[in-house]
């Protein structure tokens, strides 16, 4: 078929026109998708995002806090055990132990009490917590072992002295607690008892805890220890020496040594000074034998103290409160060389506000002091926390 020389002329110029249309609207479609896949892998660490610094500002909290790197997530930087709470009134943590499970080598939920009844019988309650599908998400993350805290809850002297009185007072409370750990499925327990003691009973709480762990080993599970720092921040010796170490330390898998909480007198000052930390840790192990130092999981806290002043108020803060008040405040940010942790600080109509709470910076360096020290490190606790420090571990 024939067209006039107009006609042919307009057609190829609407075909041109057509085929350009079609043309771009195929690239742009391709461009968009590999833009949109590209933005999943483009968060970058916070190393690469030069977070990881004493200059830290208060947009970076603000704006950074809750991004991770997707190719950080499924990958494990510290080369030590991590062992990370989680507690029933932080939800964010379960979200966390599923999310960043590659990171850890051990997960604690706070579920379960030890409890004595009247008549002298031994049960572990909290049952009702246990939540077995989360449990099967976390495992699928990683070959995470889920180990349980319990809590020794009410107990008095009286009740402490009737389990230590015997080998079969003993043997039945290992009896109940070995049997609820195999029957739910856990590898292992997180033993908080020694504290509660008040630094009492040493010798008769160490068989204690050596007959446990015989029994959860025979079990092929594992048994970990809290453990108060051995040193106080008046420098006086603390509950745990070096003594007490020596004499569970063939017997426990871990110790989860809490070394936080360092100015709990009422006065401002830091979570957990690293000079502290490191005597901590030196104080109970003194040779770094790794055998021994290994078992030592050294604390972090993942939560924050603010002080208002005057007069001296103390209140806990955690990650999201933390970042609800920079918002809402002037803060300035700086850093103490001396504790190496980073402090917020700004003025209200009712006073002056300091707040110490976690960084990626001052986190960097307690690992790297863990890693020095040839420990691992338990935090306390994951959902307080802020989602850009898993970067990290």
């Amino acid at each position: 078929m024939k067209f006039p020389r107009g006609n042919a002329v307009l057609l190829l110029t609407l075909c041109i026109v057509e085929l350009w249309a079609v043309t771009l609207a195929t690239l742009s479609k391709s461009d968009k998708g590999k833009k949109k896949k590209k933005d999943v892998n483009t968060v970058l660490s916070v190393h690469d995002r030069n977070l990881v610094n004493q200059e830290l500002r208060k947009k970076h909290v603000i704006e950074e806090c809750d991004k991770f790197s997707p190719l950080e997530q499924n990958v494990k930087n510290f080369k030590g055990p991590v062992l990370g709470y989680v507690t029933p009134w932080n939800n964010h943590g379960y979200d966390v132990a599923k999310m960043f499970g590659a990171k850890f080598s051990h997960i604690s939920p706070v579920w379960l009490q030890a409890k004595r009844k009247a008549g002298g019988a031994y049960v572990i309650e909290g049952g009702h917590d246990i939540d077995k599908g989360w449990m099967k998400d976390v495992r699928k993350s990683g070959s995470v072992n889920i180990v349980p805290r319990i809590l020794f809850d009410g107990w008095n002297s009286a009740d402490y002295l009737a389990l230590f009185k015997d080998e079969d007072s003993m043997e039945d409370f290992n009896s109940v607690l070995v049997g609820f750990i195999k029957e739910k499925n856990f590898q292992g327990a997180v033993i908080e008892i020694w504290s509660q003691l008040g630094g009492n009973l040493k010798e008769q709480l160490i068989h204690f805890l050596t007959h446990l762990a015989d029994d959860l080993h025979d079990a092929k599970k594992s048994l970990i220890l809290v453990i108060p720092p051995g040193i106080r921040a008046d420098g006086s010796d603390g509950m745990f020496v070096a003594e007490d170490f020596k004499s569970l330390v063939d017997a426990v898998d871990y110790f989860s040594l809490m070394t936080y909480d360092y100015s709990s007198g009422g006065q401002p000052g830091p979570n957990s000074p690293i000079e502290w930390v490191e005597k901590c840790v030196e104080a109970i192990s003194p040779t770094n034998n790794p055998n021994h130092r290994g078992k030592i999981l050294l604390g972090l806290n993942f939560y924050g103290t603010h002080y208002t002043i005057p007069p001296t108020r103390v209140d806990p803060i955690l990650g999201r409160d933390l970042v609800d008040t920079l918002k809402k405040q002037q803060a300035k940010i700086t850093w103490d060389p001396v504790s190496e942790e980073h402090i917020f600080d700004y003025k209200t109509a009712i006073g002056r506000h300091l707040i110490y709470y976690p960084t990626p910076y001052s986190i960097h360096r307690r690992l790297e002091l863990a890693n020095r020290l040839g420990t691992g490190v338990s935090i306390w606790e994951i959902g307080q926390g802020m989602d850009f420090f898993y970067d990290l571990f």
